[in-house]
């Protein structure tokens, strides 16, 4: 992703993303996100919603991956918050946020075992998903869906 990004001209990493971007596809975040450093806060506070549910839980302290009020039918209006909450955010420091938010992650990943982390039922708190999942779904499957998003931003900024 960050090679990606460093494809582009300063100026498109600082460019709204086209208004064609915004109805690219059904899900709610293509209208949400207007530029570069909107899709990486998002990845900094998933990665965060992951640091802090572990940390909780491993100190026996029993926390909901997703934070309340939000559920898993509930959560985009979770991250609509996270979008306001860094509509203030430079992309420099989006970028260092991501960056070190990334490395804590893996990291924590590195402290467990295969099994802790793809065994269903290896850890009690993480209910019917193993813990891996959950860190797929905030690093690869989030960077996966980063990238296209960057992808389609550099096509349409081309024009």
């Amino acid at each position: 992703m960050w090679k990606l990004i460093e494809t582009m001209s300063e100026e498109q990493q600082n460019a709204t993303f086209a208004e064609e971007m915004a109805t690219a596809g059904k899900e709610a975040h293509w209208g949400r996100d207007k530029n570069l450093r909107d899709v990486l806060v998002h990845l900094y506070e998933w990665h965060h919603l992951l640091l802090d549910w572990v940390q909780a839980n491993s100190k026996g302290e029993q926390k909901p991956f997703l934070p309340e009020p939000y559920n898993w039918r509930t959560y985009p209006a979770m991250n609509v918050e996270f979008w306001k909450k860094h509509q203030s955010t430079p992309l420099t420091e989006a970028k260092v946020k991501l960056k070190e938010s990334h490395k804590a992650v893996m990291a924590l990943i590195e402290n467990y075992s295969n099994d802790e982390l793809f065994a269903k039922g290896a850890l009690d708190w993480t209910g019917t998903s193993p813990l891996g999942s959950y860190c797929v779904s905030v690093t690869a499957s989030h960077y996966d869906w980063a990238m296209k998003k960057i992808k389609l931003h550099i096509r349409t900024s081309k024009k």
